[in-house]
């Protein structure tokens, strides 16, 4: 889940909000999808009746099955609001941003210098104590990646790689 925006105070007598827009907030949102707040530890999902900008960083808002001042003000008021981050796009990198990546292979490090791109056979170059090598940059052949820490590790069949 991602915090796109708060709701700040109440819009009229219908249970409307105003809420303020983070700058994660997307700009294709679609009325269909869901917006969520966290009441009692649990995301509830919440669909828009009414869905109007104000500006950059606002936006009024009316959601199904919140139809008075009183339901909005118990259950809305203060809360951060959020989406559904879609799992595919967190998954989706370029070869090429592995370059500078720490590379493990056995018990040697090294670092990822390079990457060539090859429809038949795609290729990083890694640079172990001073030499470079040539890695075929195969699904089978990458262990584990780790973006936050930048480590790739590699598990290699014997032979492939002479240190």
């Amino acid at each position: 889940m991602l915090a796109v925006g708060r709701i700040g105070r109440l819009f009229g007598t219908d249970g409307g909000v105003m809420i303020t827009l983070y700058d994660t907030f997307p700009d294709d949102f679609q009325m269909e999808e869901p917006l969520f707040v966290e009441i009692d530890k649990l995301a509830v999902p919440l669909f828009c009746s009414n869905f109007e900008r104000r500006g950059q960083s606002g936006a009024v808002v009316r959601f199904d099955d919140i139809d008075t001042e009183r339901r909005a003000e118990d259950f809305l008021l203060g809360h951060e609001i959020f989406i559904k981050r879609d799992e595919e796009e967190d998954d989706e990198f370029y070869m090429e941003d592995l370059i500078g990546f720490r590379a493990i292979i056995d018990k040697q490090q090294g670092e990822v210098t390079d990457y060539y791109d090859s429809e038949a056979n795609p290729l990083f170059e890694v640079e172990i104590s001073g030499h470079s090598h040539l890695i075929p940059a195969a699904e089978e052949f990458i262990a584990h990646i780790d973006f936050e820490r930048q480590i790739i590790k590699f598990v290699l069949p014997a032979g492939l790689l002479e240190l």
